[in-house]
């Protein structure tokens, strides 16, 4: 199985790779390197999603795809919270490559208002939450359609979450399925 960058030109999309920074909700860098990795399944997806988008004006920002069980697990030792995380011992959709955490940017840059921060482990997160702003309901139910359309699943407690259905089908990698690694 092979896992493929998702990086521009070759992806109209803008990246801000959350756990290669210390603006996650660890606090540290959890990855060494900046980087966005898909399985090549996934990848269909979301050049779908990216061909719906751009006759709107709008694009996609991606804050995490691929992540190794290692990342998994250390985010997991951090804040053990099966509402927001998935246990690594039965695994991530993001640790089979077959997730993305994303949002929708204008043609300007701009990140959408989507009522929270990505990663923003609270009910307000919930892509059904009616206690955000009408227009971060609205862009979160665009960010919603457009991937829907393109094929993917989503997570009812994350708005920026997205997988592809049955993600099971694909075996937990870690951090050695690349060369270089992220971690």
């Amino acid at each position: 199985m092979s896992l493929v960058l998702i990086a521009p030109p070759a992806f109209d999309i803008e990246l801000d790779i959350a756990y290669a920074t210390s603006a996650n909700f660890t606090g540290k860098p959890i990855y060494r390197r900046a980087a966005a990795y898909l399985h090549e399944t996934a990848v269909e997806h979301l050049r779908r999603a990216i061909a719906l988008a751009a006759p709107l004006g709008l694009r996609f920002k991606i804050f995490d795809a691929f992540r190794p069980g290692e990342a998994q697990w250390v985010m997991w030792n951090h804040t053990p919270d099966p509402e927001f995380l998935a246990d690594p011992r039965r695994g991530s959709a993001h640790s089979r490559g077959a997730a993305v955490d994303l949002t929708l940017i204008d043609r300007d840059g701009r990140e959408l208002e989507m009522g929270t921060g990505f990663d923003a482990f609270t009910p307000l997160s919930h892509h059904a939450s009616v206690a955000v702003p009408e227009a971060a309901q609205r862009n979160r139910f665009l960010l919603l359609g457009l991937m829907s359309a393109a094929g993917w699943d989503f997570y009812k407690n994350e708005w920026w979450h997205y997988q592809l259905f049955e993600p099971k089908r694909f075996p937990l990698l870690s951090d050695a399925a690349l060369s270089p690694g992220l971690m």
